[in-house]
């Protein structure tokens, strides 16, 4: 299930200082030394529709202000086509404050991907952004998610596609980071297997800090035993290191029967030697004491709900004739239900999360 990867990507527009009406820098602070700090970055790194702030890797917290002379409505995306904040309205003449953190690596979506630009980059949009003022500042006290999985999860490098875990930002507020290591195409084996990626990512996990495991698609001649064993050295890695590791069934593929149900192994994610994914992943969190999300009964149902035309929406039938990757529509709806699960779970408070 490995698409064909975007070789070359759309540069972000170079920063460029913007003139009259914009929020100055912060002033200058002394430190107790009396050394001179730098101020934080701001609105001098943006255009209209983007802002470039030359940083190197870590987590930041960004405090924007929005809001202009007339009534505006803005949203901010980043890096691989991350949403970061959903569209957010301010009435003529005043102004809202909004805060969110971001994780930035190299590369900076799939790990096996391109490496992106350096930096941070942000894309301003919304049916009429007004972005009146920023400040980016390294984040002290964040908590990340980490995800692990494969392109229904990972941040997608090209249009229509969509993971869910590249939509799950937009849900979170200041203190939370998403940083997703998801990759196309991997299975359990391979996620293992290969050096850039557990081997990589494990060494990351902080203590805290909750790992969302979805792994199942690209399974599909992995026997049942091997697959059991490899979700709990998952498991077993993320204990180890503090970590939280929270396991998720995959989203159901959209294949309908004539009876308009999912009730079949395409849908359900049961492979070519009967390996029942969900259900092995279920037993596992049970056994384990292991939190689960399960996000293959919770899309079943939602697809069921929605019928063979309205649930196109959710993946990229129209546009691929393609029933198991999701649009940006569908991976928002689907990490929204994510959402939900953290907080039914208690995994994250409720004032860490928005609503829309």
């Amino acid at each position: 299930m490995r698409r064909g990867r975007t070789t070359a990507r759309t540069a972000v527009t170079a920063a460029v200082a913007l003139g009259i009406g914009l929020s100055a820098v912060p002033a200058q602070a002394q430190t107790r030394q009396h050394e001179v700090r730098p101020p934080a970055p701001g609105i001098e790194n943006c255009t209209a529709t983007a802002c470039h702030f030359d940083l190197p890797p870590g987590t930041y917290d960004v405090r924007v202000t929005l809001g202009g002379d007339r009534a505006s409505s803005t949203s901010l995306g980043g890096e691989t086509r991350r949403a970061l904040l959903p569209e957010t309205a301010a009435p003529a003449g005043e102004r809202v404050v909004r805060s969110f953190t971001v994780d930035v690596r190299t590369p900076e979506g799939e790990p096996l991907g391109a490496e992106g630009t350096p930096g941070l980059d942000l894309t301003v949009g919304g049916t009429a952004p007004a972005l009146a003022g920023i400040r980016v500042t390294p984040a002290r006290y964040a908590r990340q998610i980490l995800l692990v999985g494969d392109s229904t999860v990972c941040d997608q490098p090209g249009d229509p596609y969509s993971g869910w875990g590249q939509q799950l930002p937009r849900y979170l507020r200041k203190g939370l980071s998403v940083a997703n290591y998801a990759d196309s195409g991997e299975s359990t084996v391979s996620y293992l297997g290969n050096p850039l990626l557990w081997d990589t990512v494990r060494p990351l996990i902080r203590r805290g800090d909750l790992v969302l495991i979805q792994l199942a698609h690209n399974d599909k001649t992995t026997d049942e035993a091997t697959y059991r064993a490899n979700l709990e050295s998952l498991v077993a890695g993320v204990r180890e290191r503090g970590g939280e590791p929270v396991l998720v069934t995959p989203v159901v593929r959209r294949w309908f029967n004539t009876d308009g149900t999912l009730n079949n192994g395409t849908a359900l994610l049961v492979n070519g030697l009967g390996v029942d994914h969900p259900a092995v992943i279920r037993s596992v969190a049970a056994d384990r004491d292991v939190p689960l999300i399960d996000l293959t009964a919770r899309t079943r149902e939602l697809v069921e709900s929605l019928g063979v035309e309205g649930s196109k929406a959710l993946y990229l039938y129209n546009e691929k004739r393609d029933n198991t990757h999701t649009s940006v529509h569908g991976a928002t709806v689907y990490a929204d239900l994510v959402r939900q699960e953290l907080l039914n779970l208690r995994l994250v408070p409720k004032g860490a999360v928005r609503t829309g």
